[in-house]
């Protein structure tokens, strides 16, 4: 019986080992929680607060692999049908309002599987 447990053991790291890279470390639960005080802005225009800055800026910094990066526009991606009456426009500029330098569009029609 400790043999098998020990076989069972054995087999349960290998398996975490081989599927830990494959871990995403980006949800969409912090990419909604990190750009949640970026609402106001992305339904009406206007100023955008430091506090949508920070959470963009935190999320671009969290958003480092290729799998985190695809993930991420997904959920932006989700975040359209999500919260209604988002504007594409205001969306798109969000992060050079805030400074920060993205490798894709956030947009509904964005193909997140081509990012690197």
């Amino acid at each position: 019986m400790a043999g098998m447990l020990m076989k069972m053991a054995c087999v349960m790291v290998a398996c975490m080992v081989v599927l830990a890279p494959h871990v995403e470390a980006i949800t969409c639960g912090q990419v909604a929680a990190s750009l949640a005080p970026c609402l106001q802005y992305l339904r009406a225009g206007g100023a955008v607060s430091g506090g949508c800055c920070n959470g963009v800026k935190g999320l671009n910094n969290a958003a480092k692999s290729t799998a985190d990066k695809q993930t991420a526009c997904n959920c932006l991606k989700n975040a359209y049908s999500s919260f209604p009456g988002i504007k594409s426009g205001n969306a798109a500029g969000l992060p050079g309002k805030c400074g920060v330098s993205i490798p894709y569009k956030i947009s509904p029609t964005t193909d997140c599987s081509k990012i690197k």
